[in-house]
């Protein structure tokens, strides 16, 4: 039996919910809870665990953490960067995107609290898609959200890992989604759909954007635009002989960053790639098969910002050590 819009469940989260706030933010104890909601020790015990297992409760470590500190200032100093945040590995998960993801999100959140206009232009990635999760529920209709590159597969079907929508629709801010596909049929075809209007608009936004976070992604057997299907294994193996290192938003470059000069990037339709120059375009991307393309985007300059993990960042400062001493 229900009344109105409560149940069950609805109330046991609102228990969890209560208790996630009493534990997380006022300090209470476990026993102190039980008391004030009227429950048992294990009861309190167990509300507490589902307020994080339900993401009732999302928890920020505010303590610095030597090592990660000290990653990050040896990535400014090598690359020259002018943000650095690297966050704890967890040894039996370092992939792990929710680290990162709870970093980014609070840069982002930062720049959202601004009363005035701000463009925000994301790339794809699963790492982006995590951080918009993260990030809190807010009225920003001030702020332009823009992407930066298609968001239709080659079948037309969506791309999986776009969330310019999702993070416009969380912060009510209006949305300039890209109106193409990621690639397509050849150059000739880019440049047709390129001198469209609201494309036009869609990449002078991403040119003035105050700030921009892009996903990276590496060049193999495990490359997204390889498993996207966007690349045949001939294309991909090719493009390897080559001395491919990653991709950003679908544009492939080699290890010294320089976008190369092949048939796949011919058919990008995504907003061009230039240097960052003063625009802040900071990276999201983490684990150790990602190192090299992060390295290369670094030494290519195409970004000037970068959020990774612990064991991403010390892979990523050895390889360097490796690749400039050959």
């Amino acid at each position: 039996m229900t009344v109105g819009r409560f149940t069950p469940e609805t109330t046991r989260l609102d228990d969890a919910a209560r208790a996630g706030w009493l534990y997380y933010v006022a300090g209470n104890t476990q026993d102190e809870i039980a008391r004030k909601l009227g429950v048992s020790r294990q009861s309190a015990q167990r509300l507490v665990a589902m307020a994080v297992s339900e993401k009732l409760v999302k928890v920020r470590l505010d303590h610095p953490i030597g090592h990660c500190m000290d990653l990050a200032g040896a990535l400014k100093e090598t690359f020259g960067l002018d943000y650095c945040e690297v966050v704890p590995s967890d040894p039996d998960a370092p992939e792990l995107t929710t680290g990162v993801a709870i970093a980014a999100a609070a840069e982002l959140e930062r720049l959202l609290k601004s009363d005035e206009e701000r463009i925000i232009a994301l790339g794809t990635g699963r790492a982006l898609k995590t951080t918009v999760e993260q990030l809190p529920r807010m009225n920003c209709p001030q702020h332009r959200i823009v992407s930066r590159l298609g968001n239709m597969m080659s079948d037309g079907s969506a791309t999986p890992y776009n969330a310019t929508i999702q993070l416009a629709d969380r912060i009510g801010a209006k949305q300039y989604p890209y109106p193409l596909p990621v690639l397509a049929t050849n150059r000739e075809e880019v440049q047709i759909l390129h001198a469209q209007e609201a494309v036009k608009n869609t990449i002078s936004l991403c040119a003035r954007a105050d700030l921009t976070l892009v996903g990276i992604g590496n060049i193999g057997a495990t490359a997204p635009v390889y498993k996207d299907g966007f690349l045949t294994k001939t294309e991909l193996e090719s493009l390897e002989s080559r001395g491919a290192a990653g991709e950003i938003t679908s544009w492939i470059y080699d290890d010294d960053g320089a976008i190369m000069d092949c048939e796949f990037n011919s058919r990008v339709a995504s907003a061009p790639m230039d240097a960052a120059g003063d625009r802040r375009m900071i990276a999201v991307a983490v684990g150790k098969h990602k190192a090299r393309a992060i390295r290369a985007a670094l030494v290519g300059r195409h970004i000037n910002g970068l959020i990774t993990a612990e064991l991403t960042a010390q892979t990523i400062l050895d390889l360097h050590k490796t690749l400039s001493g050959r």
